[in-house]
């Protein structure tokens, strides 16, 4: 049974909260989204509002085995995978962040990294990752700039609001991603 959507007043309230990471030894892939929703930050799940491609997504490109739901986010730690975000704070739309912020962001992603160790930082957002890490030509794919140990992919963005990349363009991308692992 899926869990209750978020109230209007609970919406309201979720401006500004952060959500957990999701981390675990060993991690293969730190997936990284731009920052939470109003919907995630409500729910404490990332990617969670219904129409973010990004749980379809993970499972088309075989990271995960079936279909996980938002609420079972702790469960990927034991396929090697881990969420965090560009920016902590919860907002209704990613155009609501500074520039400082995403460059805030992108030291702390830094640290994240240095202390989990993931072999790869995936950030779902390139112009996050533009901004975040001062990589104005940057692409979604494999990224020349390491940080330490760990690799850097960008991927596209999976907010149903990009309509540029369809599902299966965003999953052909992780699978991309999941296939350079081997």
């Amino acid at each position: 049974m899926r869990p209750a959507p978020p109230t209007r007043a609970e919406l309201a309230a979720a401006g500004n909260l952060t959500i957990d990471d999701v981390l675990g030894p060993s991690l293969d892939v730190l997936f990284c989204g731009i920052n939470p929703g109003l919907y995630s930050a409500a729910t404490g799940h990332h990617f969670a509002r219904p129409g973010n491609r990004f749980w379809p997504a993970l499972h088309r490109s075989g990271f995960t085995p079936r279909l996980f739901a938002p609420a079972e986010q702790w469960e990927l730690p034991s396929y090697g995978l881990g969420i965090t975000n560009v920016v902590a704070r919860a907002t209704a739309q990613a155009a609501e962040l500074s520039p400082a912020e995403f460059r805030e962001g992108g030291v702390r992603l830094a640290r994240l990294v240095a202390e989990a160790g993931p072999r790869v930082l995936a950030v779902a957002g390139v112009t996050a990752y533009r901004t975040a890490f001062g990589q104005p030509k940057a692409a979604v794919g494999p990224q020349e700039t390491w940080i330490g140990e760990t690799a850097v992919w960008v991927l596209p963005n999976p907010s149903g609001l990009n309509a540029h990349w369809t599902l299966d363009r965003i999953a052909g991308e992780m699978r991309r991603l999941r296939e350079s692992l081997t």
